[in-house]
């Protein structure tokens, strides 16, 4: 892929792997006087020193063989590029810059779970995942007997992504820094896991500030488990929609969009619509396999109630200008206190009660507190609220109070536009999104929306009404009449409400 575009390759192939398999791929490349291979191969392991003197042999290698290389990109045998080597190069040439994460080691939240300061200050000579019992029992006898270390004084530990881009200029500066410095290169031969430290810390050490972009230009993602993402062949448009000229990991049986990928490389009219929604797409179809939901009432909460003799309408609708219309016109025609969606809209106007109200994270967590704080408010006993259907767990709870609770479900159609605004809106998707990934997301969101329709069914709550958009006038009119307990002609004031289902 690479080398079709004139790119260069510096090879380091690990020495773990079956000698043949080295010999074959040198084979191939024999003739192609764009790749080089490192001088020396060493055994590489997740987290050791290896990973580091590895892109080190390479870097050394590509240097000498590429003296017209002027930039150099960090890549793993199971990356891809998903732009076209002309708008990589000129991304690269619009910039004068490095592309590598570096965040303070120890005032960043970069590493989520694990060791923090231990792997630096402690001396590590073992591999965690091949020999734990030694990793631990060093670890630990270091622990017991205080044999901590001091980091070099004049050098701040930087982590992030091993995926980097550097100038030549950096490269060398870097390679000179180590030839140099051997305290710090030693230093770093002990750490646990230096691929995340190393680079990113002598870069921030020997560049300008200016001169650094803190991001990595490989696109990749981990799923809850901290296991990357793997793609397969129906990804290459989200892929090439993503702000990246890389991406990791691309599956090997992916033949097909590994084919479309090298062919994109080399196309020199390629053009690119980016929408950079590859993230936020990827954890909410993720999240529609869960059934993580909370039906339980919380603790603080199991003692209280809103009390018998009241009476708490709900109105239950996606669209929510739908309900919103109709809210309205209940408050004009019943007098009642009627409040919008305030478990899910942070500025539903709300009285001041407290600071219960400021946040949406307060008012989920306190939930029937702030409901009975808005009934005394109000002096009432009957109230409606706007809940989006995918508050079961708010249901379940309301519904499960000894208050009477009704719930009114407005079921609306969707069509393919308001689908797309709605995903637009959400930011699922962006205005540069294609219609292909579009189309592919529609059916998802579709299935969402109608598998919260039916949790709500499922649950079987004592009060449920519905009320469809297909229903005729007369329909909608007595529905109206049950759940809001009045008078016929009151009921057909509000079932008249002009332009309800309007979008």
């Amino acid at each position: 892929m690479l080398t079709s575009a004139d790119d260069y390759v510096a090879i380091h192939f690990d020495a773990r792997a079956r000698p043949e398999a080295y010999d074959l791929i040198q084979e191939r490349l024999a003739d192609n006087p764009n790749v080089t291979f490192a001088k020396r191969r060493i055994r590489c392991g997740w987290g050791e020193w290896s990973l580091v003197q590895a892109t080190l042999l390479a870097v050394a290698a590509a240097l000498e063989s590429f003296p017209r290389a002027t930039h150099f990109y960090m890549l793993s045998g199971d990356c891809a590029p998903i732009k076209s080597a002309r708008f990589a190069h000129e991304f690269l040439d619009a910039r004068d810059a490095d592309y590598i994460e570096s965040y303070d080691f120890f005032e960043s939240d970069w590493i989520k779970t694990g060791m923090k300061q231990e792997r630096l200050i402690y001396r590590h000579y073992f591999n965690e995942r091949t020999q734990p019992r030694r990793f631990y029992a060093t670890y630990n006898l270091q622990r017991r007997l205080r044999l901590t270390r001091a980091i070099p004084g004049d050098i701040q530990v930087q982590i992030g992504s091993q995926w980097w881009c550097l100038r030549r200029r950096t490269i060398e500066a870097v390679l000179e820094f180590i030839r140099t410095r051997r305290d710090v290169q030693r230093f770093f031969r002990t750490t646990w896991i230096p691929d995340e430290t190393f680079f990113q810390t002598l870069v921030r050490h020997l560049v300008a500030e200016t001169e650094i972009e803190t991001r990595t230009l490989t696109f990749l993602m981990f799923t809850d488990y901290g296991m990357p993402v793997t793609f397969y062949n129906d990804h290459y448009d989200l892929l090439l929609s993503q702000d990246y000229l890389f991406a990791r990991k691309i599956s090997p049986e992916a033949e097909q969009l590994k084919h479309k990928l090298g062919l994109l490389y080399s196309n020199a009219e390629a053009r690119f619509q980016i929408s950079n929604e590859g993230r936020r797409l990827f954890t909410f179809l993720t999240a529609r396999g869960r059934e993580g939901r909370r039906f339980a009432r919380r603790f603080w909460e199991t003692e209280s109630s809103l009390g018998r003799e009241r009476e708490l309408l709900i109105l239950v609708c996606k669209k929510w200008h739908v309900a919103k219309r109709m809210l309205a016109h209940i408050r004009r025609v019943t007098n009642l206190p009627a409040i919008e969606y305030l478990f899910n809209e942070e500025s539903t106007v709300l009285p001041d009660l407290g600071g219960i109200e400021t946040s949406l994270g307060k008012r989920t967590r306190h939930r029937r507190a702030l409901m009975r704080m808005l009934f005394d408010y109000y002096e009432t006993d009957r109230m409606v609220v706007c809940m989006d259907p995918g508050n079961l767990d708010l249901l379940q709870d309301f519904c499960g109070d000894r208050a009477v609770t009704r719930l009114l479900e407005i079921q609306c159609t969707f069509s393919d536009a308001y689908l797309i605004g709605h995903v637009k809106r959400v930011g699922l998707a962006g205005e540069q999104s294609s219609p292909a990934t579009l189309a592919r997301l529609l059916p998802t969101i579709r299935g969402d929306m109608t598998h919260e329709s039916d949790c709500i069914r499922d649950a079987e709550f004592e009060n449920h009404l519905i009320l469809r958009e297909t229903d005729d006038r007369d329909q909608r009119s007595r529905v109206i009449q049950s759940f809001l307990d009045l008078e016929p002609e009151m009921a057909q004031e509000i079932a008249d409400t002009h332009h309800l289902f309007a979008d």
